[in-house]
């Protein structure tokens, strides 16, 4: 099979020759380490042996978005404004909304030798600015997709993989506008507010998700933002009203063009994942195991393998922290669990990815190792 079979076979439940096997974010993101800029962590030459056997010898799933274009950008231009400036090793951008008669601001940074942006000040601060965000129009949000760069992408990986949309669910784009303690208490405590927020967010997510469903029709999706309802952070009856009420219209668009609606949830999922189910979703990941998460894969792959592809069960400190002896005996256990008894399919995948500048040799050997062990299984 190629790679691009496999994956597709995985997804609709056929017979595969092994399992599928991805790095997640490396391969699933095209990087270029050629790339001068101090800020490519990936120009250090640590991680072109990396990359290229990601390119080589995984079932590539790489990850694009459709292009979006504002309708009303005038609109825009008078409610956000962005600044960046850099100081020492770190760059910063602060955004700037205008809503009511209130001046929010949120500022981010991203350091030299580290591939990820940290919030250092959330948008909402408090109920009161929840108020005022709620004021802005809702056209703000209005935007058309445009699909062709997603195509080009899919031509230029053939029969390398498949390309997998990328989208956040309502609650992801919702909690992220705050700190993660002041999201736990207003989600608890301002029900109303909250559901005034989610559809006011869900309406362009639904916009583009109906735009790119039917012009992309059976291909892989990847739809983040659940975790944010699962516990420790939130009651399940909440996961019933913030995610299956607001995820749930994108699974159903998705999955009625033919498309595969996979879940992207870390953490406790033991009773997100009957849910999951129930929203019609195809697949879900990363399955993390105990303790990052509260449930094994045998038992997802029992319970819920006939309806879900299972991607995952790898953590990614694992990789980077297990001597490979430990760590082969770690992914064999996960290649078996996953492929144990019927189900729709399994891919051996990471919860992440290193984001640091340097990839130890450890850290290359653990990934060899996954690649070995799917090869040796389907031998």
């Amino acid at each position: 099979m190629t790679r691009r079979e496999r994956l597709l076979a995985t997804l609709q439940g056929k017979p595969v020759d092994r399992p599928a096997v991805s790095f997640y974010e490396i391969g699933g993101f095209a990087v270029d380490p050629g790339d001068p800029d101090t800020f490519n962590v990936y120009n250090d030459p640590s991680w072109r042996p990396l990359l290229q056997l990601a390119e080589d010898k995984t079932d590539v799933i790489r990850m694009a978005g459709p292009a979006t274009r504002q309708l009303h950008s005038d609109l825009v231009a008078r409610h956000f404004a962005t600044e960046t400036w850099s100081e020492g090793s770190a760059r910063y951008e602060r955004t700037i909304v205008r809503a009511g008669e209130r001046s929010l601001t949120q500022t981010t940074r991203r350091d030299r030798d580290i591939h990820t942006v940290w919030v250092t000040e959330h948008l909402l601060k408090s109920v009161d600015d929840l108020k005022a965000y709620l004021t802005l129009p809702d056209e703000v949000w209005d935007s058309d997709a445009d699909v062709t760069g997603i195509l080009e992408v899919e031509r230029a990986l053939g029969d390398a993989g498949i390309v997998m949309v990328e989208t956040a669910d309502p609650i992801c784009i919702a909690a992220s506008l705050f700190s993660m303690a002041d999201y736990t208490v207003i989600a608890l405590t301002e029900t109303a507010l909250f559901h005034a927020l989610l559809e006011k967010v869900a309406r362009g997510l639904y916009r583009v998700v109906s735009q790119v469903a039917p012009q992309l029709p059976g291909r892989l999706w990847r739809i983040a933002g659940p975790e944010y309802a699962t516990p420790p952070y939130l009651p399940v009856r909440l996961f019933e009203e913030y995610v299956v009420r607001y995820t749930g219209p994108i699974v159903e668009t998705i999955e009625r063009h033919g498309g595969f609606a996979r879940i992207h949830c870390h953490g406790r999922v033991r009773e997100a994942l009957p849910r999951f189910v129930a929203m019609g979703a195809s697949a879900t990941d990363p399955i993390e195991p105990p303790p990052q998460g509260d449930v094994l894969l045998s038992d997802v792959r029992r319970d819920f393998g006939r309806d879900l592809a299972l991607f995952g069960n790898i953590e990614v400190a694992d990789i980077e922290n297990l001597d490979p002896p430990e760590f082969e005996r770690v992914a064999t256990r996960a290649l078996a669990d996953g492929t144990a008894g019927e189900g729709r399919g399994f891919v051996l995948m990471p919860t992440s990815c290193p984001y640091g500048r340097h990839i130890s040799e450890r850290t290359l050997r653990n990934y060899e190792t996954m690649v070995r062990l799917v090869e040796r299984f389907g031998g």
